[in-house]
Order: structure tokens, then sequence, then C-alpha cells
């Protein structure tokens, strides 16, 4: 059975956010940081304007982490 595709994995991170979890999901699925994401993110919203549109679209849409009783 193959892997699952990132996309049936992304979630939004309880632990790590500032506004909506999205760049923490990111930060803990990817091989970048969360806080180089966090910039990626404000870099694309200052020089292409399209950030904030990419960012607000995976809000909506990335489900929230489940919850852990740790």
């Amino acid at each position: 059975m193959p892997d699952r595709d990132f996309l049936q994995i992304f979630t939004k991170s309880r632990k790590d956010r500032i506004l909506g979890g999205i760049c923490g999901g990111l930060g803990e699925r990817t091989p970048l940081p969360s806080w180089a994401w966090r910039f990626l993110f404000v870099l694309m919203v200052t020089i292409y304007g399209v950030g904030l549109f990419i960012y607000l679209v995976i809000w909506i849409f990335a489900p929230t982490e489940a919850k852990t009783d740790h």
C-alpha cells in the first residue's frame, strides 16, 4: 500500500501557532522550521501579494490537528 500523500496528512498545528497554525503544521511536516514558513509567507505577501490568499485558503481547508491527552 502506498504511503499517504502530504495533503492527506497535513493538519494545522495546535502547539505551534501564532495566527492559524498553518506555518506550525508545515514546520512539523517539512524540513523547514515554522519560523522559515512564516518568513516565506510574509515575503510572499509583501513582494507578490498572494501570500495572504494562499494562507487563507489553507486556513479554511486544512483540518486542525487531533487533540491528544498526554
